[in-house]
């Protein structure tokens, strides 16, 4: 009776082995996926320096993030302007030497262009 009882419990635990095992696999499969699904971290926001020279914005093209702040500087030795095409901003008028400071609050692409200087131009894209 007792070796009966020996194999009837080493039969269960052999039984039960595999289903420890395909759970086992299923949490460690899942593990990823949960991971995933976690929000990732708040992103800080950074600053974006363009500088208007020689006629031009440079960089000529850039991508911010909600929140991130864009700073034109003005090198040219007369005014300049930094106004969006949608009016989502307008920096009115840059005097020399001077900057503006923009902290972007709508995505999307936004094209600006100087008003006293049409042919300065340059898209400012806006992720989410």
């Amino acid at each position: 009776m007792i070796k009966a009882a020996r194999t009837w419990s080493a039969r269960r635990v052999h039984a039960a082995l595999p289903l420890c095992m395909a759970v086992t696999l299923l949490v460690w499969h899942a593990a990823p996926l949960a991971l995933a699904a976690e929000p990732r971290p708040a992103r800080r926001p950074v600053t974006h320096t363009i500088i208007i020279d020689a006629v031009a914005y440079s960089p000529s093209t850039l991508v911010v993030h909600q929140g991130d702040t864009v700073v034109w500087i003005n090198r040219d030795p007369f005014p300049h302007t930094a106004t969006a095409v949608d009016g989502t901003f307008d920096s009115k008028m840059i005097a020399v030497g001077k900057s503006w400071r923009h902290v972007a609050r709508i995505p999307g692409v936004h094209k600006y262009a100087c008003t006293f200087h049409p042919t300065v131009k340059g898209p400012c894209g806006s992720a989410t």
